[in-house]
Formats: C-alpha cells, sequence, structure tokens
C-alpha cells in the first residue's frame, strides 16, 4: 500500500476519527500526519501519541495552533518521540510550550536519529529554551543535526539568547533554513547573525520579516553578499525599516550567485522524499486588522498569534529542502 497523508485542519475529532489515525499509524501507512488547529481529548491524545511512537512509517507530524496544549502532553509527545525512529519533521508552531515544555521535549529531540526539521514558532521560548535547541545544531564534525528551524514569534528571548544561537549556527554543519521573523531582534542581532551567514557552510535561506531591522542590517547583508562566498540563497527583509531598493540589491546579488553555482553534492542523512510537502504556518503578529483565529469549534482559553484571514505558509520540497513556494489555505 502507497503511503498515506492525513491532514485535518481546525476540527472537532470524534472518536471514530482518532481510532482511523490511530489504525493507519499502526499499519504503517501514513507518511504525513497534520491535526493543526484541532480539538481532541486528553485521552485521544495520549492515544495518538501511543501509535507515533510504534510508527515506522511516520515521517511528518504536524500538531500546530495549540494542540500540545499543556506539560502532560508534553510529557506524552515526549514519550512518543523517544520511542519513534522514523520522525524526520515535527510542527509544534503555536503551541504554549514555555522553557519547561522544551526542557521536557530535549532528550527526545536530541537523541531522536532522522529528525531535520523542528518548528517551535510562537511557543512563549524564553533563553533556557534557546540554550537547549542550541544543542540541536552540533558543531562540524560532531552528529548530525537539523537541516530547518524556525524560531518565529518567540518575543521572550533576549538578546543574550540570540547571541549564543548565532555562535551555534556559525558552526553548525548541517542547518539550512532558518526561520526568525517576528522576533524583536533589531539591528545589533542581525549584525550577528550576518557573521553567522558569512561563517556558515550550508544556510540558505533566513527569514527576519518583521524583526525590526532598519537600512544600517540591510548595508550589512549587502556588504557580506557583495564582498563573501555565502551559502545563502535567501534572504526575507519584509515588514522592516528597510528600502525597497536595497532589498532588490540584496536579492539581485543573491540571485546571481545562485545561477552561478553548479549543483552541490547530496547531503548525508536520509534522503528527502519529493511527495512530501512540510508547511510552515506563518504568522504576522495580533494587530488591529487581524482577529484571533476562530475555527467551527470553540477556541482554548489560550490561542497563538495567528488571524482569520487565510494562512500564508510556505511549502518546501522534502524534508530539510530549501523553501520553494508561498500559497493560501
Amino acid at each position: 500500500m502507497l503511503p498515506a497523508s492525513i491532514q485535518i485542519t481546525g476540527e472537532l475529532l470524534s472518536g471514530e476519527e482518532v481510532q482511523d489515525i490511530c489504525q493507519s499509524l499502526q499499519e504503517d501507512v501514513v507518511r504525513l500526519l497534520s491535526v493543526r488547529g484541532c480539538q481532541l481529548s486528553d485521552a485521544a491524545f495520549q492515544q495518538v501519541c501511543f501509535c507515533v511512537a510504534s510508527s515506522r512509517s511516520l515521517a511528518q507530524l504536524n500538531l500546530n495552533l495549540g494542540v500540545v496544549s499543556s506539560l502532560s502532553r508534553t510529557n506524552q509527545l515526549a514519550q512518543a518521540l523517544s520511542n519513534n525512529q522514523s520522525l524526520q519533521a515535527l510542527f509544534l508552531h503555536g503551541s504554549p510550550l514555555l522553557d519547561a515544555g522544551l526542557v521536557t521535549l530535549n532528550p527526545a529531540l536530541s537523541s531522536h536519529p532522522a529528525l531535520l526539521s523542528l518548528d517551535l514558532g510562537d511557543c512563549l521560548l524564553g533563553d533556557e529554551a534557546l540554550r537547549l535547541i542550541c544543542g540541536l545544531l552540533p558543531p562540524d564534525g560532531n552528529k548530525s543535526g537539523l537541516r530547518e528551524l524556525t524560531l518565529s514569534a518567540n518575543p521572550g528571548i533576549s538578546s543574550r539568547g540570540w547571541a549564543r544561537l548565532s555562535v551555534a549556527v556559525s558552526h553548525s554543519s548541517q542547518l539550512r533554513v532558518l526561520n526568525l521573523d517576528y522576533n524583536p531582534l533589531g539591528d545589533h542581532i542581525a549584525g550577528m547573525l550576518a557573521v553567522s551567514v558569512a561563517s556558515s557552510r550550508t544556510l540558505e535561506v533566513l527569514d527576519l520579516e518583521g524583526t525590526g531591522l532598519s537600512n544600517q542590517s540591510a548595508q550589512v547583508f549587502l556588504d557580506m553578499v557583495q564582498n563573501y562566498p555565502t551559502s545563502l540563497r535567501v534572504l526575507v527583509l519584509s515588514e522592516n525599516s528597510i528600502s525597497a531598493e536595497l532589498q532588490q540589491q540584496i536579492s539581485d546579488l543573491l540571485s546571481e550567485g545562485e545561477e552561478e553555482e553548479e549543483a552541490p553534492p547530496p547531503q548525508p542523512g536520509p534522503a528527502p522524499n519529493s511527495t512530501l510537502r512540510p508547511i510552515r504556518d506563518k504568522y504576522q503578529p495580533i494587530r488591529d486588522k487581524y482577529q484571533p483565529i476562530r475555527d467551527k469549534y470553540q477556541p482554548p482559553a489560550w490561542l497563538p498569534h495567528s488571524n482569520s484571514s487565510p494562512q500564508m505558509v510556505f511549502l518546501t520540497s522534502g524534508v530539510g529542502e530549501s523553501l520553494l513556494a508561498e500559497t493560501e489555505m
């Protein structure tokens, strides 16, 4: 039987639906399971986690928009990840994990043999969580680490935390995509990230949308791409106080580099499956023109940063691949 994809968004899952999901996981016929924004009972969540633990086919798990809504659920997910051997991409965007949740998840994340992509955007993380996340980006010569990391909209992380991440990115031998959009980084942290980009031999995509940057940051990045060799191919600077001219100059230079470069050799590790297209939720911060998401069920007490307009998401071709296309859900 061909691998299946189960994708349900914003629904109250019935007992029958949960049973169908679990049966498919137990039969090892599911490659992608997405229940983003869905409501399910604690017992049902525990049942799904139990089946995720034993699944040998599951490559992508999307629990975005508050599905992991308590520490007990975080514990259950950590236990599932500790036993699972197949998962390559985990999406937890918009989950109220806090630092305590990352402390719970970290042993399973750091020891997982196949995990390549992790989305922890809008998870109320702080410096302690970021310290642990940096451990998922091991230096050159160490074990393989993440290829894609999303940390969007985590304003509780301090400048010291971002500085630590910049150092980790500089020495990571695997990271190809880093999404830091809608964090209050400012020009100082952007300068550190520019040094990280220049040092990295693998980073291809850096998303700094809405991070409080000015033309000062853009000039630093422009100087970098003009004068130093870099693997960077996409730099997102929209929703910042940066002139359109500077953004276009940087984009043109990155495009020229991409055209000149030959195809890179294949990366070690699990081969990406071209039939899988992991989805990254990309949100605007809550503003007057945006309203919190409203599904057909009564929303939980805690809601992630989101809006009621069609959700903008980025698609990637295979786990760990560069961002390719933007679409609406």
